[in-house]
Formats: C-alpha cells, sequence, structure tokens
C-alpha cells in the first residue's frame, strides 16, 4: 500500500496541535503545579512534554492506518469519531486539572478518558490491528495518569 504523505501528516499534525495548544492554555499552571504534594513515582516534570509528543504522533499514525484502510466507510467514520472525541476529552483534562485545579473533577474527566481511549482502541483494532495495538502505550500511560491525578487529588 503507498503511503498518501499529506492525509499522514495531517493525522500526525491534528493530535499534536491539540496536545500543543492544551499545553500553550496549561502553561501558566505550572507554577502552582510544582508547589502541591505529588505521590510517589510521580517521573519529573521534563518527562511529560516527551511522552505526550511521542503518544500524539502514535494517535496520529494509528488514525490513519484507519482512515486509509479499505474498511467500509461507515465503520471507519465511527471510529474516526470515538478518536475525535476522545482527544477532545483528552484536550479539556489538561485544563481542569491544571487550570482549575479540580483534581477530582479531573479523576472522573480522565476515567471517562481512559473508557474513551479503550472503545477507540476496539473500533480502530477491528480495522486494522496494527492502529489498535498503536493505541495501547497511551492507554497504559493516561492508566498511569489516573493514578497520579487521583493520588494528587488525596495528597491536596
Amino acid at each position: 500500500m503507498k503511503t498518501n504523505w499529506k492525509a499522514l501528516i495531517w493525522n500526525i499534525a491534528v493530535p499534536l496541535l491539540v496536545g500543543g495548544l492544551s499545553a500553550i492554555l496549561t502553561m501558566g499552571s505550572m507554577q502552582s503545579f510544582a508547589l502541591i504534594t505529588k505521590p510517589p513515582l510521580s517521573p519529573p516534570s521534563w518527562l511529560f512534554p516527551v511522552v505526550w509528543s511521542i503518544l500524539f504522533v502514535l494517535m496520529g499514525i494509528a488514525s490513519y492506518l484507519v482512515y486509509t484502510s479499505n474498511a467500509p466507510q461507515d465503520q471507519k467514520s465511527r471510529a474516526l469519531t470515538v478518536y475525535a472525541i476522545q482527544l477532545a476529552v483528552n484536550f479539556f483534562w489538561s485544563i481542569i486539572f491544571f487550570n482549575l485545579e479540580a483534581y477530582l473533577f479531573a479523576f472522573l474527566w480522565l476515567v471517562l478518558l481512559w473508557a474513551l481511549i479503550v472503545l477507540t482502541i476496539i473500533l480502530f483494532w477491528q480495522i486494522r490491528r496494527s492502529a489498535g495495538i498503536l493505541l495501547l502505550p497511551y492507554l497504559l500511560w493516561v492508566t498511569f495518569a489516573g493514578y497520579l491525578n487521583y493520588a494528587i487529588y488525596l495528597l491536596n
């Protein structure tokens, strides 16, 4: 199968732009975040943008694999719609957590995100197994983020 470079770049750019905009909007909250009590296993702050950038690229590649698949259009549309919804939920989590400092609500929002990621993985997997596999690190990271989020709620 020949690579559609324009589609691939677009599919990778969308999650990177969503993540970048989220980072810009929450940048002012990083000083107060640095002061809160964090749980054991909290990674250094420099690791978060590195991991998220990798995860956003993997999401983009996965969505490209679905977009360019030979699956029926309605199946692709359903999968990509759920993917878009989870990306929007991902975007708003950062604002809820960092800007609003609503840690319990952010945790509940993250549970919603986790469920949407699982659904996206299932839908992507049904279309192209490799697309579903590419989202597994994202699910693991959000699971870890859930631990961090809930622990921060309890500690602060």
